[in-house]
Protein backbone atom coordinates (compact mmCIF):
# COMPACT_ATOMS: atom_id res chain seq x y z
CA UNK A 1 0.00 0.00 0.00
CA UNK A 2 1.20 3.48 -0.82
CA UNK A 3 1.34 6.02 2.01
CA UNK A 4 -0.99 8.28 0.02
CA UNK A 5 -3.66 5.57 0.13
CA UNK A 6 -3.29 5.23 3.88
CA UNK A 7 -3.60 8.99 4.34
CA UNK A 8 -6.72 9.01 2.15
CA UNK A 9 -8.31 6.37 4.38
CA UNK A 10 -7.42 8.32 7.51
CA UNK A 11 -9.04 11.47 6.17
CA UNK A 12 -12.07 9.63 4.81
CA UNK A 13 -12.80 7.77 8.04
CA UNK A 14 -11.57 10.55 10.31
CA UNK A 15 -9.69 7.88 12.17
CA UNK A 16 -6.12 6.72 12.68
CA UNK A 17 -7.13 3.72 14.74
CA UNK A 18 -5.25 0.44 14.46
CA UNK A 19 -6.95 -2.60 15.98
CA UNK A 20 -4.52 -5.16 17.34
CA UNK A 21 -5.67 -8.71 16.61
CA UNK A 22 -3.98 -10.33 19.62
CA UNK A 23 -6.43 -13.20 19.70
CA UNK A 24 -6.16 -15.39 22.79
CA UNK A 25 -8.26 -18.56 23.02
CA UNK A 26 -8.36 -18.13 26.79
CA UNK A 27 -10.07 -14.75 26.45
CA UNK A 28 -12.46 -15.06 23.51
CA UNK A 29 -16.15 -15.87 24.17
CA UNK A 30 -16.53 -19.53 25.10
CA UNK A 31 -19.19 -20.26 22.47
CA UNK A 32 -16.62 -19.63 19.73
CA UNK A 33 -14.55 -22.57 20.91
CA UNK A 34 -17.10 -24.83 19.21
CA UNK A 35 -16.12 -23.39 15.81
CA UNK A 36 -13.77 -25.29 13.50
CA UNK A 37 -11.40 -22.30 13.61
CA UNK A 38 -12.18 -20.22 16.72
CA UNK A 39 -9.40 -17.71 16.11
CA UNK A 40 -10.57 -16.88 12.60
CA UNK A 41 -14.21 -16.82 13.70
CA UNK A 42 -13.33 -14.26 16.37
CA UNK A 43 -11.14 -12.18 14.02
CA UNK A 44 -13.76 -12.14 11.28
CA UNK A 45 -16.43 -10.94 13.67
CA UNK A 46 -14.16 -8.19 15.00
CA UNK A 47 -13.21 -7.11 11.48
CA UNK A 48 -16.82 -7.09 10.29
CA UNK A 49 -17.80 -4.94 13.28
CA UNK A 50 -14.92 -2.44 13.22
CA UNK A 51 -13.63 -2.03 9.66
CA UNK A 52 -15.48 1.24 9.08
CA UNK A 53 -13.93 2.73 12.21
CA UNK A 54 -10.26 1.84 11.81
CA UNK A 55 -7.59 2.15 9.12
CA UNK A 56 -5.28 -0.70 10.18
CA UNK A 57 -5.21 -4.15 11.72
CA UNK A 58 -2.18 -5.52 13.54
CA UNK A 59 -2.05 -9.24 14.30
CA UNK A 60 0.60 -9.96 16.91
CA UNK A 61 2.27 -13.01 15.40
CA UNK A 62 3.05 -14.61 18.78
CA UNK A 63 -0.67 -15.16 19.36
CA UNK A 64 -0.76 -17.33 16.23
CA UNK A 65 2.61 -19.04 16.55
CA UNK A 66 1.56 -20.23 20.01
CA UNK A 67 -0.98 -22.58 18.40
CA UNK A 68 1.41 -24.11 15.91
CA UNK A 69 0.21 -24.98 12.43
CA UNK A 70 -3.42 -24.30 13.36
CA UNK A 71 -2.47 -20.79 14.46
CA UNK A 72 -0.64 -20.09 11.19
CA UNK A 73 -3.68 -21.31 9.25
CA UNK A 74 -5.86 -18.92 11.25
CA UNK A 75 -3.48 -16.06 10.49
CA UNK A 76 -3.46 -16.94 6.80
CA UNK A 77 -7.28 -17.06 6.71
CA UNK A 78 -7.44 -13.72 8.50
CA UNK A 79 -5.10 -12.10 5.99
CA UNK A 80 -6.91 -13.66 3.03
CA UNK A 81 -10.18 -12.27 4.38
CA UNK A 82 -8.77 -8.78 4.93
CA UNK A 83 -7.11 -8.60 1.53
CA UNK A 84 -10.20 -9.91 -0.26
CA UNK A 85 -12.83 -7.81 1.52
CA UNK A 86 -10.94 -4.77 2.84
CA UNK A 87 -7.86 -4.18 0.68
CA UNK A 88 -7.99 -0.49 1.57
CA UNK A 89 -7.07 -1.26 5.19
CA UNK A 90 -3.40 -1.19 6.17
CA UNK A 91 -2.10 -4.44 7.68
CA UNK A 92 0.79 -4.81 10.12
CA UNK A 93 2.58 -8.03 10.98
CA UNK A 94 3.64 -7.40 14.56
CA UNK A 95 6.47 -9.92 14.29
CA UNK A 96 9.44 -7.95 15.66
CA UNK A 97 11.84 -9.80 13.40
CA UNK A 98 15.48 -8.80 12.93
CA UNK A 99 18.27 -10.85 11.40
CA UNK A 100 20.90 -10.40 8.70
CA UNK A 101 21.11 -11.02 4.95
CA UNK A 102 19.18 -13.90 3.46
CA UNK A 103 17.35 -14.55 6.72
CA UNK A 104 15.76 -11.09 6.65
CA UNK A 105 14.93 -11.55 2.99
CA UNK A 106 13.09 -14.79 3.84
CA UNK A 107 11.21 -13.13 6.68
CA UNK A 108 10.23 -10.35 4.29
CA UNK A 109 9.01 -12.80 1.67
CA UNK A 110 7.02 -14.71 4.29
CA UNK A 111 5.12 -11.66 5.48
CA UNK A 112 5.07 -9.42 2.40
CA UNK A 113 4.52 -12.05 -0.30
CA UNK A 114 3.12 -15.25 1.23
CA UNK A 115 0.83 -13.55 3.76
CA UNK A 116 0.58 -10.24 1.87
CA UNK A 117 0.96 -7.87 4.81
CA UNK A 118 1.55 -4.19 4.07
CA UNK A 119 4.13 -3.82 6.82
CA UNK A 120 6.11 -5.56 9.54
CA UNK A 121 7.65 -4.53 12.85
CA UNK A 122 11.43 -4.97 13.05
CA UNK A 123 13.94 -4.87 15.91
CA UNK A 124 16.89 -2.72 14.71
CA UNK A 125 19.57 -4.02 17.10
CA UNK A 126 21.51 -5.89 14.37
CA UNK A 127 21.70 -2.78 12.23
CA UNK A 128 21.62 -1.86 8.57
CA UNK A 129 21.97 -5.27 6.93
CA UNK A 130 19.15 -6.66 9.06
CA UNK A 131 16.74 -3.89 8.00
CA UNK A 132 17.49 -3.07 4.36
CA UNK A 133 16.25 -6.42 2.96
CA UNK A 134 12.75 -5.47 4.16
CA UNK A 135 13.04 -2.02 2.58
CA UNK A 136 13.58 -3.47 -0.90
CA UNK A 137 9.89 -4.37 -1.31
CA UNK A 138 7.90 -1.77 -3.21
CA UNK A 139 4.89 -0.30 -1.39
CA UNK A 140 5.70 -2.34 1.72
CA UNK A 141 6.70 -0.70 4.99
CA UNK A 142 9.16 -1.54 7.75
CA UNK A 143 8.24 -0.34 11.24
CA UNK A 144 11.35 -0.05 13.41
CA UNK A 145 11.13 -0.32 17.18
CA UNK A 146 12.34 3.10 18.33
CA UNK A 147 10.92 3.82 21.79
CA UNK A 148 8.56 1.18 23.12
CA UNK A 149 5.81 1.41 25.75
CA UNK A 150 7.06 -1.23 28.20
CA UNK A 151 8.91 -0.44 31.44
CA UNK A 152 12.02 -2.23 30.20
CA UNK A 153 12.39 0.39 27.47
CA UNK A 154 14.46 2.36 29.97
CA UNK A 155 17.02 -0.46 30.21
CA UNK A 156 18.58 0.48 26.87
CA UNK A 157 16.49 2.74 24.64
CA UNK A 158 16.85 5.93 26.68
CA UNK A 159 20.45 5.37 27.79
CA UNK A 160 22.91 7.99 26.57
CA UNK A 161 25.79 6.98 24.35
CA UNK A 162 28.29 9.78 23.70
CA UNK A 163 25.67 12.27 24.88
CA UNK A 164 22.76 10.99 22.80
CA UNK A 165 19.95 8.63 23.78
CA UNK A 166 20.05 5.31 21.94
CA UNK A 167 16.55 5.65 20.46
CA UNK A 168 17.58 8.94 18.83
CA UNK A 169 20.62 7.25 17.31
CA UNK A 170 18.34 4.52 15.92
CA UNK A 171 16.13 7.15 14.32
CA UNK A 172 18.98 9.16 12.83
CA UNK A 173 21.00 6.22 11.52
CA UNK A 174 17.94 4.54 10.01
CA UNK A 175 17.36 7.58 7.81
CA UNK A 176 20.60 6.74 5.99
CA UNK A 177 19.40 3.26 4.97
CA UNK A 178 18.59 2.51 1.35
CA UNK A 179 14.87 3.07 0.64
CA UNK A 180 14.42 4.67 4.06
CA UNK A 181 11.23 6.32 2.76
CA UNK A 182 9.63 2.93 3.48
CA UNK A 183 10.35 3.26 7.21
CA UNK A 184 7.87 3.85 9.99
CA UNK A 185 8.60 3.73 13.71
CA UNK A 186 7.12 2.29 16.91
CA UNK A 187 6.79 4.90 19.66
CA UNK A 188 4.86 3.95 22.80
CA UNK A 189 2.00 6.17 23.97
CA UNK A 190 3.36 5.98 27.50
CA UNK A 191 6.37 7.93 26.20
CA UNK A 192 4.24 10.68 24.62
CA UNK A 193 6.34 13.59 25.88
CA UNK A 194 9.32 12.15 23.99
CA UNK A 195 7.42 12.68 20.74
CA UNK A 196 8.45 16.32 20.38
CA UNK A 197 12.11 15.27 20.18
CA UNK A 198 11.24 12.36 17.89
CA UNK A 199 9.41 14.68 15.50
CA UNK A 200 12.54 16.82 15.21
CA UNK A 201 14.34 13.79 13.77
CA UNK A 202 11.52 12.18 11.73
CA UNK A 203 9.07 15.06 11.19
CA UNK A 204 6.93 13.34 8.56
CA UNK A 205 7.30 9.61 9.19
CA UNK A 206 4.33 7.55 10.32
CA UNK A 207 4.51 6.37 13.91
CA UNK A 208 2.81 3.24 15.21
CA UNK A 209 1.75 4.07 18.75
CA UNK A 210 0.79 1.26 21.14
CA UNK A 211 -0.06 1.78 24.79
CA UNK A 212 -3.19 3.97 24.64
CA UNK A 213 -5.88 2.73 27.02
CA UNK A 214 -4.97 -0.46 28.88
CA UNK A 215 -1.32 0.58 29.29
CA UNK A 216 -2.19 4.10 30.42
CA UNK A 217 -1.21 6.21 27.42
CA UNK A 218 -3.17 9.39 26.61
CA UNK A 219 -4.49 9.88 23.09
CA UNK A 220 -4.62 13.65 23.58
CA UNK A 221 -0.96 13.78 24.61
CA UNK A 222 0.08 11.60 21.69
CA UNK A 223 -1.76 13.89 19.29
CA UNK A 224 -0.43 17.04 20.92
CA UNK A 225 3.18 15.98 20.36
CA UNK A 226 2.95 13.64 17.38
CA UNK A 227 0.42 14.77 14.77
CA UNK A 228 1.67 15.91 11.36
CA UNK A 229 -0.11 17.57 8.43
CA UNK A 230 -0.89 14.05 7.15
CA UNK A 231 -1.74 12.91 10.71
CA UNK A 232 1.32 10.63 10.72
CA UNK A 233 0.02 8.37 13.49
CA UNK A 234 -1.46 4.90 13.78
CA UNK A 235 -2.69 4.50 17.34
CA UNK A 236 -3.17 0.88 18.33
CA UNK A 237 -5.69 -0.62 20.72
CA UNK A 238 -5.86 -4.35 21.31
CA UNK A 239 -7.31 -5.59 24.59
CA UNK A 240 -9.56 -2.58 25.12
CA UNK A 241 -11.42 -3.33 21.91
CA UNK A 242 -11.09 -7.10 21.48
CA UNK A 243 -12.23 -8.06 24.95
CA UNK A 244 -14.82 -5.39 25.67
CA UNK A 245 -17.18 -8.33 26.20
CA UNK A 246 -16.81 -12.08 26.48
CA UNK A 247 -20.45 -12.70 25.73
CA UNK A 248 -22.31 -13.17 22.45
CA UNK A 249 -22.36 -9.37 22.00
CA UNK A 250 -18.53 -9.21 21.87
CA UNK A 251 -18.38 -7.82 18.32
CA UNK A 252 -20.94 -5.12 19.04
CA UNK A 253 -19.11 -4.09 22.21
CA UNK A 254 -15.83 -4.04 20.29
CA UNK A 255 -17.40 -1.73 17.73
CA UNK A 256 -18.64 0.56 20.49
CA UNK A 257 -15.13 0.83 21.97
CA UNK A 258 -13.66 1.42 18.52
CA UNK A 259 -16.22 4.13 17.85
CA UNK A 260 -15.32 5.86 21.12
CA UNK A 261 -11.71 6.04 20.01
CA UNK A 262 -12.63 7.10 16.48
CA UNK A 263 -14.69 9.99 17.83
CA UNK A 264 -11.80 11.14 20.00
CA UNK A 265 -9.53 10.95 16.97
CA UNK A 266 -12.01 12.93 14.88
CA UNK A 267 -11.89 15.72 17.48
CA UNK A 268 -8.10 15.81 17.30
CA UNK A 269 -8.14 15.79 13.51
CA UNK A 270 -10.64 18.64 13.45
CA UNK A 271 -8.19 20.68 15.50
CA UNK A 272 -5.47 19.87 12.97
CA UNK A 273 -7.42 20.63 9.83
CA UNK A 274 -9.67 23.48 10.99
Amino acid sequence: MKIEDLVDQIKKKKSFLCVGLDTDLEKIPKHLLDEDDPIFAFNKAIIDATHELCVAYKPNIAFYEAYGLDGWKSLERTMDYLNAHHPEIFTIADAKRGDIGNTSTRYAKAFFETLNFDSITIAPYMGKDSVEPFLEFEDKHTILLALTSNQGAFDFQTKEIHGKELYKEVLEVSKTYKNSDNLMYVVGATKATFLSDIRKIVPKSFLLVPGVGAQGGSLQEVCNYGLTEDVGLLVNSSRGILYASQQSDFAQKAAEKAEEMQREMEVEMDKLFK
